[in-house]
């Protein structure tokens, strides 16, 4: 794998560390706004990490709200006791984009445990579909996972379900917006290269919808490991 490969899973590690010390130090608790979460994740980060920019907007989502992908703005909400949450945050560590996703449940409903847990599996399957095949491509990777969420008894929540990523600000493939996603239109080669050589590297995104409840479970992450 590429040099730019290794420096996004160190910067992947940077968030993972984030989302625990999210978890750790309770800042998803019942009783305040999304916005209120998202403000205490700006100051964790700030006084923790070393004050991250963010390349894309932070997301929090509870209850409800976790039906929307991220293009979406539906009003802010109170996360409940009960709630399934998702975050969503795009740091930058040392000039490299991390863009991580995860999914917590408040209670313990079943329903959305199992959400939840389902969420997870299909990134990882999706992980392991896209390792096998070395040609592989966008367009062919989405119907696999959009395949595997309907098979895993879900609706898939957006209409792509990853994009390019890199050092920041990441480079984009020449053309249309369609070919920096994992999206049904993309011809693109995953094993493929930018203008200037450099390997493309992708994000892979699970967001999952249960229609009988309405709420949704968000998971993301790189689709490659670095060996």
């Amino acid at each position: 794998m590429s040099e730019a490969l290794h420096r996004l899973h160190a910067a992947q590690r940077v968030a993972i560390d984030l989302f625990d010390a999210i978890e750790a130090r309770g800042l998803l608790e019942p009783g305040i706004l999304e916005s209120e979460a998202s403000r205490r994740i700006h100051e964790l980060a700030g006084d923790a990490f070393g004050g991250p920019k963010w390349w894309h907007r932070r997301v929090v989502r509870a209850g409800a709200n976790t039906v929307h992908p991220y293009q979406e703005h539906p009003p802010d909400r109170m996360i409940e006791a009960d709630d399934i949450v998702f975050v969503d945050l795009g740091p930058v560590f040392e000039g490299w984009e991390a863009d991580f996703g995860r999914t917590w449940v408040l209670g313990d409903d079943p329903r959305k445990r199992a959400l939840r847990d389902a969420v997870v599996e299909l990134y990882e399957r999706g992980r392991a579909f896209a390792a096998d095949r070395p040609e592989l491509t966008a367009a062919g990777l989405h119907a696999f996972v959009v395949g595997t969420a309907h098979e895993l008894g879900y609706e898939f929540g957006n209409y792509h379900c990853g994009h390019l990523v890199g050092e920041f600000p990441h480079g984009k493939i020449p053309g249309e917006k369609i070919h920096s996603y994992l999206h049904p239109d993309n011809p693109t080669p995953l094993e493929g290269t930018l203008d200037d050589g450099t390997p493309l590297t992708w994000i892979l995104e699970s967001h999952l919808v249960d229609q009988e409840i309405d709420r949704g479970g968000f998971v993301e992450g790189l689709l490659h490991d670095p060996t």
